[in-house]
């Protein structure tokens, strides 16, 4: 794995992991009797007493709706709102903050793309080229406008060890490619696909990239005026903000240029019986009252990420999943599935003779939450000829101390199958 060093000192705590801890109250939870040991970010992170207290604030103190009230308080939550979409904008180095849209999560934001983009600009036998790692929110929208407008969908192969192979994806270009959609980080094998390249090599056919960045903006920078993608999306529960608001991420001109998702208020410039003339970006795609509160929840999680910085959290993070791979080998019987050369904080495993729903059950009487089955990328086990893994995915709470943990329950399970 391409992930520095295991740094020994880290048992110091240089990170300042325990006061990181301090600032997530349901890291203190017991389940079971047993301390709590969250290890269950890919799917959703927890979230620190700033993301929860700034959502309180909005609602006891200023809540309104937006953009339409003459009245403080819908002035006020207005600019709580937009300043929200600012913070994402600097975020994720967006070139123009109208170029942020708010969704409901990444699901949504594809959704809107296939659906805007796909119908405006594809056509029958044009070519989406996915990767077979993709989450099943990145492929089921595309199967669905291929149904619609018979698209052909063609499909990047992986290596065993779970690398993305470029030279094949290069392959699978053609002068019919009008959209590659692809993870930039895999959910269940925690692989870095090398986005810049897959972007470089599809751009040099004319055809549109779309990102989904789930699991890499908790765990790493994402520059897009640098990137040179053409969507990026992401949902803000996993970058430790709430649930039901996500972000699309697409240039002013190819946003404009697309039909609205939905329609009703917020979202129109003039509306007659005869017609309709419609916003421009980001308002278009924001049809009726948005999430408010989710929003400003999600600008403070923005907030708290950059006060660690991003870089030491990568750091941390990987020196967590060196320590968890090495301690996992250790066990026998134990197999990690997945290991490609650039890994972030994810690794999947299973056991000999143990099915990972069993896993699963005895280490949550331990009080330990991880993740198990096909992690909705059941293409992905088809291709790993697995029905399903154990899945570990760390956080910037996470600790040495709780990998332990995972190893001893894992080692108890062992004593009960083996």
């Amino acid at each position: 794995m391409n992930v520095p060093a295991f740094d020994e000192g880290s048992k110091n705590d240089n990170f300042g992991v325990e006061q990181i801890r301090k600032e997530f109250p349901i890291l203190s939870a017991e389940v079971y009797g047993k301390p709590l040991v969250y290890l269950d970010n890919g799917a959703s992170a927890q979230k620190p007493k700033k993301v929860v207290e700034s959502m309180v604030e909005c609602l006891e103190k200023y809540y309104s709706n937006v953009h339409r009230g003459a009245h403080f308080l819908s002035q006020r939550s207005t600019e709580a709102f937009e300043d929200a979409r600012a913070k994402i904008a600097k975020f994720i180095n967006a070139p123009s903050v109208d170029e942020v849209i708010f969704t409901r999560g990444a699901t949504e934001s594809i959704n809107l793309v296939a659906s805007s983009y796909g119908s405006q600009f594809l056509d029958e036998g044009d070519e989406i080229i996915l990767s077979c790692m993709e989450h099943h929110s990145n492929i089921v929208p595309w199967q669905n406008l291929r149904d619609q407008k018979g698209i052909v969908i063609k499909i990047a192969p992986i290596d065993d060890n779970g690398n993305f192979l470029v030279d094949e994806f290069e392959k699978l270009l053609s002068d019919r490619t009008r959209l590659v959609s692809i993870l930039h980080v895999s959910n269940v094998l925690g692989t870095i696909v090398p986005v810049r390249k897959i972007i470089e090599l599809a751009h040099k056919k004319n055809a549109k990239v779309l990102i989904d960045g789930c699991q890499a903006v908790p765990h790493m920078q994402v520059d897009l005026s640098d990137l040179g993608a053409d969507f990026y999306v992401f949902s803000g529960h996993k970058l430790y903000g709430p649930t039901g608001i996500g972000v699309l991420w697409a240039p002013s001109d190819i946003l404009n240029s697309m039909p609205p998702y939905q329609s009703g208020g917020e979202m129109i410039e003039r509306v007659t019986f005869d017609q309709t003339s419609y916003q421009v970006a980001p308002y278009r795609f924001e049809a009726g009252t948005p999430a408010i509160i989710e929003a400003v929840g999600l600008g403070a999680a923005v907030d708290y990420v950059e006060s660690i910085g991003l870089e030491r959290i990568a750091s941390h993070e990987s020196n967590l999943l060196r320590y968890a791979d090495k301690e996992l080998r250790r066990i026998e019987g134990v197999r990690i599935i997945g290991e490609a050369t650039d890994k972030t904080s994810i690794i999947s495993f299973d056991m000999v003779d143990v099915h990972f729903s069993d896993i699963g059950m005895i280490l949550d009487r331990e009080g330990i939450a991880i993740r198990v089955g096909h992690h909705c990328a059941q293409p992905l086990m088809d291709r790993l000829k697995l029905s399903g893994t154990a899945r570990a995915s760390f956080g910037l709470y996470n600790t040495e101390n709780e990998i332990q943990k995972l190893v001893n329950g894992l080692k108890t399970v062992k004593e009960l199958f083996c």
